[in-house]
């Protein structure tokens, strides 16, 4: 073979040698860079690097934990609640629960349980209402009849409407109800019960309406045509009616 061909031979394998290394560079360049192509020629962006990664998972948990509180409780459908009920005077209540008591002074520290209920309710009343609150920034139904519950006899009611209207003993009857029963309504297209309150006495309730924490009428047109039941719980802390 004449040097003129092995010069020629010499210079294709360089030249070889450069194209593919230069072909690899890009190759890796486009593997690491911002996007990629898979089979199919599609080109998918490469969205995260390590740090990004630790951040969404931070913010996923960050969400998580917002959104824990409202996990699993029941939709009330509250916009067909009634938009604003009559405000009742529930001096005659309390005047029945503890007669030397008076609406100015009822600290009932040292009081009976249902005097320490009533105070509990009382403490309440006008809480605005906020769906899967639970605290006196706001709250919904399950949850306000959860905190009295808790905050008056140290009794731990399940999370939700529905949860709770397994609880305890079936009060089908009004007129059955006693103080403390729990009482369910019909208010949601979703789940049944959708709505829960507190009764005490005189055929009223003390629930976290549409309006905020009030007092209504089982009289009432929407609430009768709307009453599932009671529950009775911890019945042997208030006695008889």
């Amino acid at each position: 073979m004449c040097k003129c061909m092995k010069f020629f031979l010499f210079l294709l394998g360089f030249l070889a040698v450069i194209i593919y290394s230069g072909c690899s560079s890009s190759s890796n360049s486009t593997r690491y860079g911002n996007s990629s192509k898979d089979k199919s020629g599609k080109t998918e962006d490469v969205r995260f690097t390590s740090d990004n990664d630790n951040n969404t998972k931070d913010s996923i948990e960050q969400n998580d934990t917002e959104t824990e509180n409202i996990t699993n409780i029941d939709d009330p459908d509250v916009d067909d609640l009634p938009d604003n009920e009559t405000k009742i005077d529930i001096s005659s209540v309390i005047k029945k629960i503890s007669p030397s008591s008076n609406s100015n002074d009822l600290s009932f520290k040292n009081g009976t349980p249902k005097e320490k209920m009533l105070m509990e309710i009382i403490r309440y009343l006008n809480t605005p209402y906020k769906y899967g609150g639970t605290s006196k920034n706001g709250i919904d139904c399950s949850a306000f009849t959860q905190a009295v519950y808790n905050k008056a006899l140290s009794f731990k009611l399940e999370r939700t409407a529905s949860q709770q209207f397994r609880e305890g003993e079936s009060v089908s009857d009004v007129d059955n109800l006693q103080f403390g029963d729990l009482v369910f309504f019909n208010t949601s297209r979703r789940v049944k019960p959708g709505h829960v309150g507190i009764y005490i006495g005189d055929h009223l309730f003390a629930h976290a309406s549409k309006s905020g924490v009030t007092v209504s009428s089982l009289d009432m047109e929407y609430y009768s045509n709307r009453f599932m039941g009671g529950r009775r719980v911890e019945s042997d802390q208030f006695g008889s009616k």
